[in-house]
């Protein structure tokens, strides 16, 4: 009996060291495989890195070169729309049919201006975001003078302009910033309506701040394009009735700026037209 048990202790014995050696021997071949594993996932990353690496200094050398060359273009086309304003101014002798090509150089000289400023903007506030240099403005003289820039461009369409302000509409706020948002609505209404019709400029100095209004005769925005108005690139429905180019980064910018002003901006709209209401505080920046 003795030794019958001692047979079965030894077979179990056996069995036990057979199953720790095949144990052992499957721990081994799947550590080495994940060894492996691990060294080719490490291998992956790795490039993974340095191709993300390359992507990031693509984009980086990207964005320079948008942000040089929309620059160095900005001076040149600047010279030809002095250039093409003072033709005007002497176009008496000129045809009908020199005049015209002369409107339409205008407007597409304005045209790729506006373009290449937006760009410039949006480089602007996506490296630097906006850093204000507040000062005390009339808003009517502000917006009276972009007024008066755009309505030769607007006359060259066929478009009348109207402006109705107060004497003053005193505001403290960065005069470059806020110029671009009126430039971007002003050209946006000048886009939109088509010749022989009119735009409408409006402020209202009210008691809690002050009420600027632009409103066009365009085919208006529809409820679904309304709700992505200002997203960044977003084009919609209504094209530019002159055949303008966009870039879909004008109201995002005029959003991105009234929001760090603590203003705002509204629009109404209906197949009459659109009307953007900007509302701006007094002080908009401590």
């Amino acid at each position: 009996m003795e030794n019958s048990s001692l047979i079965v202790i030894i077979g179990f014995l056996v069995v036990a060291i057979c199953w720790l050696l095949f144990a052992a021997l499957t721990l081994r071949q799947k550590n080495q495989i994940i060894s492996r594993q691990s060294s080719e996932i490490g291998a992956q990353f790795r490039l993974l890195e340095q191709r993300k690496s390359e992507l990031e200094e693509l984009f980086h050398q990207n964005k320079q070169i948008i942000s040089v060359v929309s620059h160095d273009l900005k001076g040149p086309f600047n010279r030809i729309f002095a250039l093409v304003h003072l033709m005007s101014l002497s176009a008496e002798n000129f045809t009908p049919e020199q005049k015209e090509y002369l409107n339409k150089i205008h407007q597409v000289v304005a045209d790729g201006l506006g373009m290449i400023r937006n760009l410039l903007d949006n480089r602007r506030l996506e490296d630097k975001g906006i850093e204000f240099f507040n000062e005390k403005l009339n808003l009517v003289t502000l917006l009276g003078g972009l007024v008066k820039n755009y309505q030769t461009l607007a006359e060259k369409k066929g478009i009348q302009f109207h402006f109705n302000a107060p004497v003053h509409a005193i505001l403290v706020a960065d005069k470059l910033y806020l110029t671009r948002v009126f430039e971007n609505l002003l050209s946006n209404a000048i886009k939109f309506t088509e010749s022989g019709r009119q735009v409408f400029v409006d402020i209202t100095d009210q008691s809690d701040g002050i009420r600027a209004a632009i409103r066009d005769e365009g085919p208006g925005i529809s409820a679904e394009d309304q709700l992505k108005l200002y997203h960044k690139l977003q084009r919609l429905t209504a094209r530019p009735t002159g055949g303008e180019s966009s870039t879909g980064l004008g109201l995002w910018i005029v959003k991105t700026i009234l929001d760090k002003m603590e203003g705002s901006i509204e629009c109404e709209s209906s197949q009459l037209g659109t009307t953007f209401i900007v509302l701006l505080k007094k002080k908009l920046v401590s």
